[in-house]
């Protein structure tokens, strides 16, 4: 068209408003550069769509527009990015963006270059099919865009895994607050147990370093949180404690909505945190659950919520740190008397730990609640110079119900095969559990 069409007919078609006619322009015949077309695109886009535009200016003027970043591969960096940054400043003598991220290309796990005449490239479409675009999106996600990003079947079936850790927590939370309804059930913070409010202040600082790395496009970090955060903090830790007392205390005990007070306040974190990445699991989250839909009609119409504790706990961020460490250490022994037959599970074991006086002063700001984070039927502290784990088997009978061996067990005539603590919870106005 260029060479074909007269300089009036062109000048007519483009219709330039700050040129006076064109009589003041000629038409070049010159070879441009081959990148002038995609480097001007700042001016024929930006400055076209206003909802593309950000207006710096006080007075909202098209020349102070900028996008918020350039995206491409690092070969650009002797292409578009630079074709856009000698335009942008010819004309307007701005940048065209206010940051420039790259990211290198996808090999497979050889690091050869994919290629179709080595017959390894993966189509994006055939990892779709096989495994669902959100497992696709997460094993991007999860790699280091700034080098190259290897992927093969077995890299892809690791995303899958991690993919499926993610959904069954967020599975369990949602089925796990079935019957909690937030304007009746929700409990101040200053009544919930110690283990909850634990996991309320680990969920927020999850929160606060994940939109950090946001901030940083630091995605596979965001990725290694994530994981962390569901399969050890949540699925290895919080979820397997509290499951005694969402399937054995009374329905509507403190003890049982302290702790879905907990993890309604983690599924409003967690689904949000997940959006960015797993953006077809997270709607579906959303649109399951009539406690997050009743907000907005979508989880991408939503911000990120402030959960402020109104209370502080007598259990500081380091004690913590110490229980988990004596906790592993317990649950390091209890796995050796499963492997060796001497008990079928935790609560079989009567745990006994000996710890210097610092340790037994932090455990004992648990109270009673220290055998269910151990998860056993009994645990009994006693000083020592060093940190000792003992784990025997309970003698006392099981409890059908909750599972716990207690000598109460066949003490009630009318419920031969439960323990007092499940008849109080069926029949009485159910155990008390203190929030420390």
């Amino acid at each position: 068209v260029w060479y074909e069409r007269d300089l009036a007919d062109l000048w007519a078609a483009v219709k330039p408003t700050d040129w006076d006619g064109p009589e003041v322009a000629g038409k070049s015949t010159d070879t441009l550069d081959v990148w002038i077309d995609s480097g001007s695109s700042s001016r024929s886009v930006l400055m076209q769509r206003s909802e593309l535009g950000r207006p710096d200016a006080e007075d909202g003027t098209p020349d102070a527009w900028q996008a918020d970043y350039y995206l491409e591969g690092s070969d650009q960096h002797r292409g578009w990015f630079q074709s856009s940054l000698k335009t942008s400043i010819a004309m307007r003598g701005i940048p065209p963006y206010k940051e420039v991220l790259t990211h290198g290309f996808a090999v497979d796990n050889k690091g050869r270059k994919m290629s179709k005449s080595l017959g390894n490239v993966i189509s994006p479409q055939q990892i779709v099919d096989k495994l669902g675009a959100d497992v696709l999106r997460l094993w991007v996600a999860s790699a280091d865009f700034s080098g190259e990003m290897s992927v093969s079947d077995e890299i892809l079936n690791r995303a899958g895994d991690f993919y499926r850790r993610i959904r069954n927590t967020a599975r369990f939370l949602l089925s796990s607050l079935d019957d909690f309804e937030p304007s009746k059930h929700l409990c101040p913070s200053s009544d919930l147990l110690s283990i909850d409010r634990w996991s309320l202040d680990r969920a927020a600082l999850i929160q606060d370093e994940i939109m950090e790395l946001h901030a940083n496009y630091n995605f596979h970090m965001i990725c290694q949180n994530l994981h962390n955060f569901c399969i050890r903090d949540l699925v290895g830790f919080y979820l397997d404690i509290i499951k005694d007392r969402l399937y054995t205390c009374k329905n509507d005990s403190l003890a049982r909505r302290s702790c879905q007070t907990s993890l309604d306040c983690i599924l409003n974190i967690l689904v949000r945190l997940i959006s960015p990445i797993l953006s077809y699991t997270a709607e579906e989250i959303w649109q399951t659950s009539n406690r997050l839909n009743s907000q907005e009609d979508s989880v991408f119409l939503t911000n990120f919520d402030n959960f402020e504790e109104d209370s502080e706990s007598n259990i500081n961020q380091s004690e913590w740190k110490r229980i988990f460490e004596i906790k592993d250490a317990v649950n390091q022994t209890i796995e050796e008397m499963r492997n060796e037959n001497k008990i079928k599970g935790s609560l079989d074991s009567i745990v006994d730990v000996q710890a210097t006086s610092d340790d037994i002063s932090v455990l004992k700001k648990l109270g009673e609640e220290l055998h269910f984070l151990f998860i056993s039927s009994e645990a009994n502290l006693s000083k020592g110079k060093s940190l000792k784990i003992k784990v025997n088997p309970s003698n006392n009978t099981k409890c059908v119900r909750c599972w716990h061996r207690c000598s109460s067990v066949g003490s009630n005539k009318e419920h031969p095969e439960l323990c007092n603590r499940c008849i109080d919870n069926i029949e009485n106005d159910g155990e008390q559990r203190k929030s420390v």
